[in-house]
Formats: C-alpha cells, structure tokens, sequence
C-alpha cells in the first residue's frame, strides 16, 4: 500500500466532470461512502474514473458512533464491502452523533464525559473489528458542549487512547470551537497525539457574528485558519491535507488555488531540504505564509 501524502480534495458530483478533465489532479480524493453506496450506471462509471486519477479515502457521515441506539451492523458491513471494492486504505467518521431514531443530518456534541469515553470508545472497538482495520475519528465543530467534564482535547485524546484507532485533524474545527468556545486552538494542536494523526482536513466557515463561527464547508479559508495549519504541520509534522468545499462551489481554478497553497506551507515546513523544521511548542510562534 503507497502511504498517504500530500494534498487531497473532498470530490463533488457538482464538479466531477472538470475534475475529470482537469491537466493535473490531487493526490488523493475523499467521498462520502453513503452518496455512492449501491449506486450503478453512470454513477458507478464516474466514480471508477476518479479513482482512475487519484487514490480513494471515505470519510463517512452516518455511523453516528457516539449515537444512543445500536450500531447499525448491516450499514457498517455495507461500507466495508464498498471499501473493498475501491480498494479504500481509509475509512474516517465524525466524534460526534447523527441518529436518534432517524438520521437528523446534523453532526450532535457528545458529551465529554468519562462515561462518554468508555461508551463511545467501545463502540469504536466494535467498528474496526467488523471493518478488520482502523477507523480514523475526526474532532468536530460544536457550538454547545453538554454536561462536560473535561476539555475537548482530554476527551479527543481519552477516546483514541481507549479505542485504539486513528484522528483526522481538521484545523477548521479547531479554529471555530476556539472562537465559539473561547479556546486556545494552538494548545488543542499540541496536545493531539501526534503518532495517530493519519490526516488533515482544511475548509472554511461562516462568520455569524464576533463570538459564532459556523462550519460550512462554504467559503475561501481565511488568514487565521491558513496559519493555525502551519503550525500544526510546525508541531504534528507535515501531515496529508484534504481540502473540502461542500457549498458555494468556486471555479476550478479557485480550488486549485487553495491546493496550490496547502502544498506551498508544506514544502515551506519541510524545507527545501526535504526535511521538517522543528520549532518549540509555542502558540507564539512566528507564522509566515510568505515565500
């Protein structure tokens, strides 16, 4: 298996066919499994295409791992045989829940609790026995945070610990809880276990007001986020980086422009050397997108 590198592009069906036609591509692509599961016809032959020009990651929407009811067991085994198929090396989902009796198309805060840990982590064991590999969580965007008894990052770090699994960073979620929580983003990037980060995640949000971001996948990604993953490639090592955009969809020159610029800070923290830069461990650090 070629280890995962680069930078990557979460695939829409709203500009699949440029993507197709495009001169230079990604290094990676990432789907939803549940937008393609048990599509045929067109939908297949597009999705084969893809795959074709870039390595295939899933990052899911419906596991709902930190849900109250049962696993669905049949969906999980649904998206191990989809996995198989496209010979997918990564399987991520959200650490938040989706079902409370029927899909509620939000991504809900867990409690970061103790109890919470054990539960949510147990449930994970559960997933990647089925799947036989490990699943990669993801920290999300949240905007209450009920009953906690414990930092995100305590809870974040608890729940791989015990499930032995994996962490899709996504910086964008970092800066907005740090904004909507009034949190330190740089101290929740330190405090990941760097060994268990297989990858990131950049995007943009919706600035509501001073104190509320929203995370909408919608919008270009703003100064503060573009340093925030500079230093995290400065304190985590220069990870692979997946840029979603889900809405307001730009021109394909704009998002080969964010790519462009995810792969620039990269080159930059590795050096022209090829080797990484170390710096200390502080949020004060000097950041500079500057060439």
């Amino acid at each position: 298996m070629v280890p995962l590198a680069g930078v990557g592009l979460g695939l829409r069906r709203d500009f699949i066919d440029t993507f197709l036609r495009a001169e230079t591509h990604p290094d990676f692509i990432e789907i939803a499994p549940e937008n393609w599961m048990g599509f045929g016809g067109r939908h297949a032959k597009l999705l084969a295409q893809c795959v074709e020009k870039a390595p295939l990651l899933c990052h899911g929407l419906s596991l709902s791992i930190g849900g109250p009811h049962p696993l669905n067991i049949e969906f999980i085994k649904q998206v191990k045989i989809f996995l198989q198929q496209y010979q997918v090396p990564i399987y991520s989902e959200h650490l938040s829940y989706t079902h409370d009796g029927g899909y509620l198309y939000d991504l809900l805060p867990i409690p970061m609790t103790e109890a919470a840990v054990k539960y949510v982590a147990e449930r994970i064991l559960r997933v990647q026995d089925i799947l036989g590999q490990r699943l990669v969580i993801e920290n999300v965007s949240t905007y209450l945070m009920p009953n906690a008894e414990m930092t995100e990052a305590e809870f974040v770090r608890e729940v791989i610990e015990q499930a032995d699994c994996e962490l899709l960073l996504d910086v964008n979620n970092v800066y907005v809880n740090s904004m909507n929580h009034g949190s330190d983003g740089y101290a929740f990037i330190q405090a990941m276990p760097k060994e268990r980060i297989r990858y990131l995640h950049i995007a943009g949000h919706e600035q509501i007001s001073e104190n509320l971001l929203i995370d909408t996948h919608g919008a270009e990604i703003c100064d503060p986020v573009w340093e925030l993953l500079q230093y995290t490639y400065q304190v985590c090592g220069v990870k692979p980086t997946l840029l979603e955009r889900d809405f307001n969809i730009p021109s394909w020159q704009q998002l080969e422009y964010e790519l462009a610029t995810i792969r620039k800070i990269q080159q930059q923290e590795r050096g022209y050397d090829g080797k990484e830069k170390h710096v200390p461990n502080d949020s004060a650090a000097v950041l500079s997108l500057d060439s």
